[in-house]
C-alpha cells in the first residue's frame, strides 16, 4: 500500500519538481554567467602584473640554480595552492628535468598540530621557516587578504633568516605587501577570483622556472 500511494503521487510530484528545476536552472545559468564574467574581468586585469610575474620567476630560478630551495605557506585554499605549486616543481610541469627543491609548510599534519598545540596556530609556519630556511632561499607566502597572522609571522622569520619573500595576495596587499621583496596583488577583492588567479600565476611561474632551468 505505501508503495502504491507513492507511485500514485509520482506524476504530480515529478511535474512540480520539473517546474521548480526549470526555474532553478534559469537562476543558476544567470549566476554561472556572472561568475565567468567576473573571472574574465579579473583575468584581463591580471595582464598588468606580467612584468612582476616575470621578475618572480627570475627570483625563484636564480635561487634554485644556486642550490637554494623554495618554501611555501598558506591557509585553506591557499594551502592547497602551496602544495600544488610545490608538487609541480618537485615532480614535473611540462617536461622531463631534474627535481626542484620546493616544500609546502602545511603538508605535515604532525608538525602543524604539534606546533599549533605548543606554540599557537599563529606560529605554525614561522617555526618551520626557522628550522628549514636558509639565507638565499625563497618563501612564497599566499594569503588572499594579506592579513593571515601565521603567514605574516612566517615572513618575519624568513626576513630574519636572510630569505627572499614573494607574496601572492589580493587587491590592496594587506599587511603582507610591506613584508615582501615582491608582492603579486591580484586586482580583486573576491576570495574565489583571487585564488583562481593565484593558481594561474603558480602555473606560469612553474613553466617559466622550468624553462629557465632546462
Amino acid at each position: 500500500m505505501p508503495k502504491a500511494r507513492i507511485m500514485g503521487r509520482s506524476p504530480r510530484w515529478c511535474a512540480e519538481i520539473r517546474v521548480e528545476d526549470r526555474h532553478m536552472d534559469d537562476l543558476k545559468s544567470t549566476r554561472i554567467c556572472d561568475i565567468i564574467r567576473e573571472h574574465e574581468d579579473v583575468l584581463r586585469e591580471l595582464r598588468r602584473l606580467a612584468t612582476e610575474i616575470a621578475r618572480a620567476a627570475c627570483l625563484i630560478s636564480s635561487a634554485l640554480k644556486s642550490g637554494r630551495k623554495l618554501l611555501l605557506c598558506g591557509n585553506g585554499g591557499s594551502a592547497a595552492d602551496a602544495q600544488h605549486i610545490a608538487a609541480e616543481l618537485v615532480g614535473r610541469f611540462g617536461r622531463e628535468r631534474m627535481a626542484l627543491a620546493a616544500v609546502a609548510l602545511n603538508e605535515n599534519s604532525a608538525v602543524l598540530t604539534a606546533l599549533g598545540n605548543d606554540y599557537g596556530f599563529a606560529h605554525v609556519f614561522a617555526r618551520q621557516v626557522e628550522a628549514l630556511g636558509e639565507r638565499g632561499d625563497v618563501l612564497i607566502a599566499l594569503s588572499t587578504s594579506g592579513r593571515s597572522q601565521n603567514v605574516l609571522l612566517a615572513c618575519d622569520a624568513a626576513r630574519n633568516k636572510g630569505m627572499y619573500i614573494l607574496g601572492l595576495t589580493g587587491e590592496d596587499g594587506g599587511d603582507l605587501k610591506n613584508r615582501c621583496d615582491l608582492c603579486l596583488c591580484v586586482p580583486s577583492r573576491s576570495t574565489p577570483r583571487i585564488q583562481e588567479m593565484h593558481i594561474l600565476i603558480g602555473h606560469i611561474l612553474c613553466e617559466l622556472v622550468e624553462q629557465a632551468l632546462c
